[in-house]
């Protein structure tokens, strides 16, 4: 019965206009710190033989994008494609507006997407909001964290940063590879030929733990895809489904998945940050507490600081991890993607991080939403008239 689930959620994606296939054969490593991702990459950067392709919504100067950016420079020296991406919202924020031509002048290709100009446009509010680093089209990186020192905690901004990734090596990067050279495309005005060269090649076939499916989210087609994902797990699960967001800002559709669930006897749980990166965010997300815990939903508050991991795990067989939060602009305005993961052992590691954070977390009850500032309550509340643009 699971897997005829899993068989019509493969088929959708599958079927979706981006076309988003499961693989066997994909070794896949969960790291539940960014702190634990960091080592990895390094590693797996410096082995690189042909190519390196980096995709980020954010990369910030600092430590971590030091010894990536060192790695990446000497790399294009001995001549390989070494091509990296971000959001233009980085050029108001994170890094200068030459930033390009300045990773131009030491040999890497680069591009911002949807950079901002003094223009009015619908168009600023989509953000490219990935995060995916690809290998030789062998080993690839996704998950929440960006390059920027808070995420691996060499910086404390809103306490200890909690995040999550994945290392995928094998047949399932063939999608994100796929994925970055699209929007590369998109965005640049290169020669689309060596993009064809790029996907012909294939991954060499790694170890299989269970079933593999990356996907992705456009604002633009795909029909909901990240949505469809949640509302998936949620609606299918029978004995738990536990989620980590940093942000809360839900449509009907998941509150009703949500409260559902609880209400037929489902454990369901979210973690959410101790510490908002966000005030105004987390806000809104209290106006849903009350329906949420009314119906069974237990919510807890991660006592160490910001979590911004974005993760869904279910009955022990099903998880994402990804860069999709659970509010509006993730699952509607911006570029994303996930891995959706069926009977991988690393299912199991994504359960049990959840409950090691658990502990470290202060559940969340009705008396203590009621000692809440009036000031925030009320806050909630009107935020929440604007939630879609947050």
């Amino acid at each position: 019965h699971s897997d005829r689930q899993l068989q019509r959620l493969a088929y959708f994606l599958e079927h979706s206009p981006a076309h988003f296939p499961i693989y066997r054969d994909t070794e896949v490593t969960y790291f539940p710190l960014g702190d634990d991702m960091l080592p990895a990459l390094l590693e797996d950067l410096k082995k690189a033989e042909r190519y390196i392709f980096m995709e980020y919504f954010i990369i910030d100067e600092g430590v971590m994008w030091g010894e990536i950016l060192a790695i990446l420079e000497e790399k294009a020296k001995e001549g390989l494609d070494v091509r990296v991406m971000f959001d233009g919202m980085n050029e108001m924020t994170t890094l200068s507006y030459d930033y390009i031509k300045r990773l131009h002048k030491v040999g890497i290709k680069a591009q911002t997407f949807s950079p901002v100009k003094p223009i009015l446009s619908t168009y600023y509010n989509y953000r490219d909001h990935r995060k995916i680093t690809v290998i030789d089209g062998q080993v690839a990186y996704t998950g929440g964290v960006n390059i920027a020192d808070e995420y691996v905690n060499k910086r404390q901004r809103f306490g200890h940063w909690k995040d999550t990734a994945l290392r995928l090596d094998g047949s399932a990067v063939q999608t994100l590879k796929a994925l970055f050279l699209t929007m590369w495309t998109v965005t640049g005005v290169e020669d689309k030929t060596d993009m064809e060269h790029y996907l012909q090649e294939k991954p060499q076939k790694s170890k299989s733990q269970g079933l593999v499916l990356p996907y992705a989210n456009s604002p633009l087609t795909y029909h909901k895809v990240a949505e469809n994902v949640y509302l998936h797990l949620l609606n299918t699960s029978t004995d738990y489904v536990y989620i980590m967001t940093p942000y809360l800002i839900l449509d009907d559709e998941l509150v009703r998945a949500m409260t559902f669930a609880a209400r037929r006897g489902v454990d369901v749980r979210i973690i959410m940050p101790g510490i908002p990166d966000k005030q105004y965010a987390f806000d809104i997300a209290t106006t849903y507490f009350k329906a949420l815990l009314g119906a069974g939903v237990r919510i807890f508050r991660y006592k160490l600081g910001f979590v911004h991991a974005k993760i869904y795990v279910s009955d022990a067989k099903q998880a994402v991890v990804g860069t999709i939060n659970t509010d509006y602009r993730s699952l509607y305005q911006n570029f994303e993607n996930g891995v959706y993961l069926y009977k991988n052992l690393e299912v199991l590691k994504i359960e049990q991080d959840f409950e090691v954070t658990q502990a470290l977390s202060e559940e969340v009850t009705l008396e203590t939403l009621s000692k809440m500032p009036m000031f925030h309550r009320l806050g909630g509340y009107l935020f929440s008239l604007i939630g879609p643009l947050m």
